[in-house]
């Protein structure tokens, strides 16, 4: 799955003939001003100029600014970018024509390995979570396309009348047609408008996340996706996903700056139970990463190598459980060349590795891995018998 950004997300309910407003998107001021004198809608419109990156709450935090003149628009821009909220820095901006309206409403759509559920509500805006008790819902199945008739019926059970509950079924029809085409996960309109000045429906924010692996359908996707944890994706991090969506298995990896424990270990939830029991002991993780699903030995060696490049490391622990499928002399031999390949590019001074495995030919792969003390590296290994938060406690204490 992968987010994209507001901007983006607009782009895609224009093609499919869900109404939005005027928008740019910058991240230079002075490029507003600029915009200004070719667009007439800048000049003569009021202006909301929103923090345009993957931060919720934007307009609590102060990164939303609305009624603005084309002169304000460009101040709040400057103000904006540069601005940080924890972790995350505001790099650009989406400038959009503000549209008067009076009542907010909600609209999304959720895919599930069933199929998908469209939810709805007429009290829309900041403080849906407020009124979720008002969102009305309802189930379409894979490959199912509902009627205007049922998406009706649901508008009429969420509040909405007459004409407004038909308009309604039919934007909600878009927004399908949107999803499906998309190869979208998820869609969320909050807040969906109609619009004073012509009473034309207009979405007003987008959330979208969309299946990443699907981009090779979509030439009309010029767009990256955004990372979630506040910055945008590093190169080494954006090298794996593009493995990920290569390869059966799955292998990723986020970094942690600052870290001297780097993590090289199996499946999410050890993944999860490694940097806690890490953090827990005083450690400092420098990544998040997991190879699970029985994934290439080449794209395991591609993942250890990239741990390797990690700055300032002490140690790396290679921990799992105990596999249920996945191959630990195969995945193993992926890990095996890539600390060589790493230690031969200089890359593995005074670094320890910590291993804890087990699964199938866990024997063949812990005594292929052992050798490498042979060759000089201060690895030590541990089969099945081992607690796995052992290991943890052995290298914080070494």
């Amino acid at each position: 799955m992968a987010k994209i950004l507001e901007g983006p997300a607009m782009k895609l309910f224009n093609k499919w003939g869900i109404p939005v407003p005027n928008y740019v998107v910058i991240m230079d001021p002075n490029r507003l001003s600029q915009l200004g004198e070719a667009n007439k809608w800048l000049r003569e419109s009021k202006l909301v100029v929103k923090a345009h990156e993957a931060i919720g709450g934007r307009f609590k935090l102060g990164l939303v600014k609305i009624g603005l003149t084309l002169d304000e628009a460009i101040e709040a821009s400057r103000e904006m970018i540069g601005t940080k909220i924890g972790t995350a820095e505001v790099r650009q901006v989406i400038v959009a024509e503000m549209l008067e309206h009076d009542e907010e409403y909600y609209f999304s759509i959720i895919g599930n390995k069933d199929g998908s559920e469209l939810l709805l509500s007429k009290k829309g805006g900041i403080d849906i979570e407020d009124n979720w008790g008002t969102v009305k819902r309802m189930f379409i199945e894979l490959d199912e396309n509902p009627s205007i008739e049922r998406l009706t019926e649901l508008a009429v059970e969420a509040g909405f009348e007459g004409e407004i509950a038909e308009r309604v079924a039919k934007i909600s029809s878009r927004l399908i047609l949107c999803f499906d085409n998309e190869d979208a996960q998820s869609i969320e309109i909050n807040p969906l408008v109609i619009r004073k000045s012509d009473m034309r429906f207009a979405a007003l924010d987008a959330v979208m996340n969309v299946d990443w692996d699907a981009r090779f359908r979509h030439a009309d996707w010029d767009f990256k996706p955004v990372s979630e944890i506040g910055r945008p994706f590093t190169e080494a991090e954006q090298q794996i996903m593009d493995i990920d969506s290569r390869i059966k298995g799955s292998v990723k990896f986020v970094e942690v700056p600052g870290g001297e424990v780097a993590l090289l270990t199996a499946g999410g939830g050890a993944s999860v139970f490694y940097a806690d029991a890490v953090v827990a002991r005083g450690g400092t993780i420098a990544n998040y990463a997991e190879y699970s699903g029985d994934p290439a030995d080449w794209a395991v060696e591609a993942l250890t190598e990239t741990i390797c490049r990690l700055p300032n490391i002490k140690h790396i622990i290679v921990g799992g459980a105990i596999a249920n499928f996945t191959d630990v002399k195969a995945t193993f031999s992926g890990i095996i060349n890539g600390f060589r390949e790493s230690k031969s590019k200089g890359y593995m001074e005074n670094v320890k590795i910590w291993v804890r495995r087990g699964g199938p030919n866990e024997a063949q792969g812990l005594a292929a891995i052992r050798k490498l003390q042979e060759e000089g590296f201060d690895i030590h290994v541990y089969d099945r018998s081992m607690p796995m938060t052992d290991i943890v406690d052995m290298a914080m204490k070494s």
